[in-house]
Parts: structure tokens; C-alpha cells; sequence
């Protein structure tokens, strides 16, 4: 677990500082400087570049996390697993442009907007430059480097975005300048990943045929098969609310959605990290079938994600007034798609590492099953809720899908393997959270929204941190305490 503390606390670090940078970019300035139409032409390139970069990938993301194991020899240069990679996504590449042009006329159609059709073809040097980030952060995740991918899409990513939009602002560009930029910005942490392979004399692209056999070889065909059904699944879910929305009820919704969503979705930020390096560890776990350790990260991962998300959950609700001072009027209807995604991500971060554990097992088919469910309730969902509550309405469906679909894993995972994370510890913290909420919701409203929103934040922590600590929910949280509260009364003497 050393390793996974210690590249999830400088993941987190990065996460978070990333947060703050998209705080001010997607929570401040792009709603106050962008109309809600450009604000749903930028989701919908990120949503349609994401979505075929996944599918590009053709699954090769599951066997680099399942199967690397069997790679992994540093002076053999990994057996030129890289060169595998490079060609698997190359391959992907050509046959999803080839896709994307042949469905031009039916995404442009289903559209309709022109905002979008001008901007059309942006979308392949985003799919380009995600699909190789993607193998790149792949292959240093399963080095035992999560961070410097956490670093540069988290947070070097964000803070060249904000430069963009800030050019934007003073009419040093114009808009499709600034969409260019947009572009760099999500290529420069791909570049500065294949210099720094480069640079650590990991990028290898010598293949080595010999070593791979019938048996690996059919191996890697059926993760790799059912691997593109999970992950192509899963970007479906992150991104088809947005391009139903745009669909039934237009782009400018979609920019709403787009924004409103994000001030949810910060709920998820704390998890990214954690999950990349866990799936390494996980996977070397179950090469050696010790299922004591993955029970003990199943556990730590449910109890400690829950903490902090539930903590960010009525940070977020009990200053809803204040961030709506900070958006413009016309995203007031996006209100309770922040509570929705919110509670949507809530329920995610309970499940811990729920999909991990069983995408990476020896069932890893079911958790494809699963995506395959997700992707259908989701669709489902969007169609009776969003003609009923509009923008809500998707996130409402994003909320019931994901509690359908994360209790389908916790009874798969206590039926086969008796592993049951949940105790009366999860009581507890409803019901500090409860309490927490109450007193600050108790807080009168101040003048100021800035100044409300931090003393309100800090008295929610204060109080949800202290009962946490006083009723040792946590081990990993009581221990970084005591560490912190040394170094203070060190500094002190």
C-alpha cells in the first residue's frame, strides 16, 4: 500500500491544484466569457474526440493494465510491449477516422447546429493526440508512474486553457484561434510524455515477435476484445447525456449542462489518481490470487473515497447560492444537475474500486456486461427524463444508472468472493455529514460570496473532519493526521 499512498498523495496534490485552475476557467471565466453555444461546441468536440479515441484504443488499455505482468523486464526493454501498443492504436486511429467521416452527415444532422458543423473537424486531431496520451499514461502507469500523467492532464493541461481563454478575454485571439489553442493544449502533455520516455530510455519501439506465444497472444485478443466493449462503454456513459441533450434540446442546453456538470463531476476528482496506480497493484494481486490484499484495497478504497466525496458533496450543496453568484443568470436551470451529478458521483466514489477488482480478475467479461447494461440504462433514462425535466432530466438518469449499476458490482463481488466492504462505519459518516451540513447550512448568509463560501466551507470541514477523527473512521485518515500534528508541534519546539 506504500506505493499507492505515495503516488496518490502527489496525484491528489496535482489533482486538486487542477481543480482550482478548472474552477477558474470552466466554473468562472468560460461562462462569463463564452455563450452558452460555445461553451456546448467545445463538450461536444471533447465528447465525439473522446468517445472515438477510446474506440481507437480497441481495448489495448485493459491488456497493458491485465497482461504488462507478464512483459514487465526493463533490460529487455518490456519484450517491445510499446511497439504492440503503438501499432494496436495506430491500427484504431485509421479505422475510427475512417468511421467518423462516414457518419459526418449523420452526427452534423442529428446536430443541427452550424456552430458545430464549421468546427467538424477538430475533432480528429483531438482524437489523435487523446488516443496517444491515453497509451502513453497507460504504459508509465503500469511503470509504477501515475504521476507525471496526473500532472500533465490535470493540471499543465488546465493552466494552458486558462492562458487561452484569458487571450481570448482580451481579443489577442479570436475564437478559432482560440480553439487551436484549445487543441495544443490537450497535444502538448502527449509531446512532453514521448520526450520524457525518451529522456528515461523507456520509449523502445523494437518489436520482439519471438516472445509472444499462442497462448499470451489469445490472451491479449480476448482482454483486448472485451476491453474496448468496457472502456468504449464507459466513455459512452461520460459523454452521450451531452450529445442527447444537444440532440433533443439544442447546444446552448448543452453548454448549460456542460458547465453545471462540472461543479458535480469535482466530487470524482480525489478518485482518479488512486484508481490508476490500485490497478496495478490490483493486477499483480490477482496474478498471485492473494485476495487479502485486494480485499483490504477494496475496503480502504470504499471507506476513504466516501470520506471525501460526501465532504465535497455538502461542501458543494451548502454553497449552491454562492455559486450561482458566480455563474451568469441563463445557468440558473443547471442547479439541480449539479445535485444530481453530485449524488451520481457520490455513488461512484462508494463503490470504490468496485470496477477495477473485477475488470482486472479473471471475470473481467462481466464487468463488460455491466458497462453494456450502464450504457443502456443510461440511454433509456435519458429518454424519459430529459423530455421531462430537460438538463435535470440527464442527470437524474445519470444518478439512477449509477446506483443500478454499482450495486450490480458490490453483489457480484460479495457473491463470489465474499468481499463486503460496508459496516457501521458508513452510518457514521451519513450522519456526520449530516450534522456538518446542518451547522453550516445554519451559517447566516454573508455579503460577500467569497468570504461565504470560505468560512462556510472551512466550518463544514472543521466539524465532518473532527468527527471522522474523533470516532477513528479512518485509519489512513487518523494516521495522516497524527503525521501532520507531529511536524506542527516539531516546528513548534
Amino acid at each position: 500500500m506504500g506505493i499507492i499512498e505515495k503516488q496518490a498523495v502527489k496525484g491528489t496534490i496535482y489533482t486538486y491544484m487542477g481543480v482550482i485552475l478548472g474552477f477558474i476557467t470552466t466554473g468562472i471565466l468560460f461562462p462569463r466569457i463564452l455563450s452558452p453555444e460555445e461553451n456546448g461546441l467545445i463538450k461536444l468536440l471533447v465528447s465525439y474526440s473522446a468517445i472515438f479515441a477510446q474506440l481507437a484504443t480497441l481495448g489495448f488499455g485493459r491488456v497493458t493494465t491485465m497482461l504488462f505482468t507478464y512483459f514487465r523486464d526493463k533490460e529487455k526493454k518490456h519484450h517491445g510491449f510499446l511497439f504492440i501498443a503503438m501499432s494496436v492504436a495506430s491500427i484504431g486511429l485509421v479505422i475510427c477516422v475512417i468511421i467518423l467521416l462516414l457518419l459526418k452527415p449523420v452526427i452534423i444532422g442529428e446536430e443541427k447546429a452550424e456552430l458545430f458543423t464549421e468546427y467538424f473537424y477538430y475533432i480528429i486531431p483531438l482524437i489523435i493526440v487523446v488516443l496517444f496520451f491515453t497509451v502513453f499514461d497507460s504504459y508509465y502507469k503500469v511503470l509504477y508512474n501515475t504521476v507525471i500523467g496526473t500532472f500533465l492532464k490535470e493540471f499543465f493541461q488546465r493552466f494552458v486553457i486558462l492562458v487561452s481563454i484569458i487571450l481570448f478575454y482580451f481579443n489577442l485571439l479570436g475564437f478559432q484561434s482560440f480553439i487551436i489553442l484549445y487543441v495544443i493544449a490537450f497535444s502538448l502533455p502527449t509531446i512532453i510524455l514521448i520526450i520524457s520516455l525518451v529522456i528515461e530510455k523507456q520509449f523502445n519501439l523494437k518489436p520482439e515477435p519471438g516472445f509472444l506465444n499462442r497462448s499470451l497472444s489469445r490472451k491479449m485478443a480476448s482482454v483486448s476484445f472485451f476491453g474496448v466493449l468496457t472502456s468504449f462503454s464507459g466513455k459512452l456513459v461520460l459523454n452521450i447525456d451531452s450529445i442527447m441533450i444537444n440532440a433533443m434540446i439544442g447546444i446552448s442546453q448543452t453548454g448549460i449542462y456542460a458547465i453545471t456538470y462540472f461543479f458535480g463531476s469535482i466530487i470524482l476528482i480525489s478518485s482518479r489518481s488512486l484508481i490508476k496506480i490500485s490497478s496495478v497493484i490490483i493486477a499483480d494481486a490477482w496474478k498471485k490470487n492473494d485476495l487479502d490484499m485486494i480485499n483490504k484495497i477494496y475496503y480502504k478504497s470504499c471507506i476513504n473515497q466516501f470520506i471525501f466525496a460526501i465532504l465535497l458533496f455538502i461542501g458543494i450543496w451548502a454553497n449552491i447560492h454562492s455559486i450561482f453568484v458566480i455563474l451568469p443568470p441563463e445557468y440558473l436551470p443547471g442547479k439541480y444537475v449539479i445535485f444530481f451529478i453530485g449524488l451520481s458521483c457520490l455513488i461512484q466514489m462508494l463503490g470504490g474500486m468496485n470496477s477495477s477488482i473485477i475488470s482486472i480478475s479473471r471475470y473481467y467479461k462481466v464487468q463488460t456486461y455491466f458497462m453494456i447494461i450502464l450504457v443502456v440504462l443510461i440511454i433509456i433514462t435519458n429518454f424519459i427524463f430529459i423530455p421531462l425535466y430537460g438538463i435535470v432530466g440527464a442527470a437524474i438518469a445519470s444518478a439512477l444508472s449509477n446506483l443500478i449499476f454499482n450495486l450490480l458490482k458490490f453483489f457480484f463481488l460479495w457473491i463470489k468472493f465474499k468481499f463486503q466492504p460496508y459496516d457501521y462505519k458508513y452510518l457514521l459518516i451519513l450522519i456526520f455529514a449530516v450534522i456538518s451540513y446542518y451547522i453550516g447550512y445554519l451559517i447566516p448568509q454573508l455579503d460577500h460570496f467569497i468570504t461565504d463560501i470560505i468560512i462556510r466551507s472551512l466550518v463544514i470541514a472543521f466539524v465532518f473532519g473532527s468527527l471522522v477523527l474523533l470516532f477513528k473512521i479512518s485509519d489512513e485518515f487518523n494516521n495522516k493526521f497524527n503525521i501532520i500534528l507531529s511536524i506542527f508541534k516539531k516546528n513548534r519546539s
